[in-house]
């Protein structure tokens, strides 16, 4: 299929769930959403998709024609500033005589003064009334489509590519930021448009869940944390190496080689109808009966796809970011394992990679060497 096709096939899907939850109108400003759905998303836009099928499309009056290329829609309309976008949903509301009824937004997304522009009463009619529809979109969002594995694949050759870039630069020296930015360029260079933000931390500062690169200098013995997530043709990969400078201490190579193996114990079990609980128990398991229950935080497992944190995300981390609780994982849904670290006190550890969920087990798409000391 084209992929005029595929966004077709969505937008049918997405009326199908609106139905079901008794939803007249879906009003997402959420870049990824919009993507989904209609092929292009930007901030400072909207989408607005009715029940029987329609998708109108507002953004600034610049991006008309670079929007009208990249998108499927049946209206478009260009504003100049907040007002003009609040009165253009006023008109779409009255164009597709939607008076009453419910429309869904973005609650997880949406700020408290976004919510209260979308819901002015010179945008939304009085008789309509908002409602959540965050779940919708990450239910359909869930499992890939053969043309967004494919897009996954090549992200995660990118992340490979990065990756390989940011180790190299890593020496006694150089400084996280400069380690991020080898990272980033090659990520460019090899066919990414885009990526979300990169952690570099060392020494002391890789025992810190998520650590922005700083001008700190790297020195010998430390261990070096890069998390990267390039972008490449609208979706995402995540991968997350650790390495030294130099020769680890025997506690750090130990506490590696304990981390590796909970990973990669976890990634063995991926298969479709396996639970996140069920995988996230057997990293935190294996970490906890090492004596490490209490140096671990965060969940170590997430979706990724258009976004390179999505749903399917474990139950707490998902009432977290106000999404339901997962269902068993079905095929060709994409996690990644290896989220939280192990982080003793002086320094941390962590080891993370994008992962197919197959029938029979698990397909990882990041495979830049897994060694705390690079070859």
């Amino acid at each position: 299929m084209t992929d005029t096709t595929y966004l077709k096939k969505r937008v049918g899907q997405c009326c199908r769930h609106m139905d079901d939850e008794g939803l007249d109108v879906l009003l997402l400003t959420k870049p990824a959403n919009m993507f989904y759905l209609t092929g292009d998303g930007r901030l400072c836009a909207y989408a607005m998709i009715t029940r029987d099928g329609k998708v109108a499309l507002g953004v600034p009056s610049t991006d008309v024609a670079d929007v009208t290329a990249a998108a499927r829609f049946d209206h478009i309309t260009g504003f100049e500033d907040e007002v003009g976008m609040i009165h253009s949903i006023a008109h779409y509301f009255s164009h597709f005589a939607i008076a009453e009824g419910s429309v869904g937004l973005e609650y997880t997304f949406l700020t408290q003064s976004m919510m209260g522009m979308l819901t002015h009463p010179h945008a939304k009619p009085e008789g309509v009334a908002p409602r959540d529809c965050t779940h919708i979109l990450s239910a359909m969002r869930m499992v890939k489509e053969p043309a967004e594995l494919g897009r996954l694949r090549a992200a995660a050759a990118v992340a490979d590519a990065g990756m390989a870039a940011a180790v190299s630069a890593v020496k006694a020296g150089a400084t996280e930021s400069q380690v991020a930015a080898a990272a980033e360029y090659a990520m460019r260079h090899a066919g990414a448009e885009d990526f979300w933000r990169s952690y570099v931390s060392s020494g002391p500062r890789t025992n810190i869940a998520h650590g922005l690169p700083t001008n700190r200098e790297l020195e010998a013995g430390d261990l070096v944390m890069i998390d990267i997530h390039p972008i490449v043709g609208g979706y995402s990969s995540d991968i997350c190496r650790t390495v030294c400078v130099g020769a680890p201490t025997a506690e750090q190579q130990a506490a590696y080689d304990l981390y590796l193996r909970a990973q990669q114990a976890t990634i063995a079990k991926i298969r479709a109808g396996v639970g996140m609980v069920e995988l996230e128990q057997t990293m935190h398991g294996i970490l906890g009966d090492a004596g490490h229950g209490d140096h671990v935080f965060g969940p170590p497992i997430h979706g990724v796809g258009i976004e390179f944190e999505e749903a399917p995300l474990p139950p707490g981390h998902a009432f977290f970011h106000g999404e339901k609780e997962p269902p068993p994982l079905p095929a060709n849904a994409v996690i990644s394992v290896g989220n939280c670290g192990l982080y003793t006190g002086p320094w941390g550890v962590r080891v993370e990679d994008t992962n197919i969920v197959g029938q029979d087990g698990p397909e990882t798409l990041t495979r830049y060497p897994r060694e705390l000391v690079p070859a």
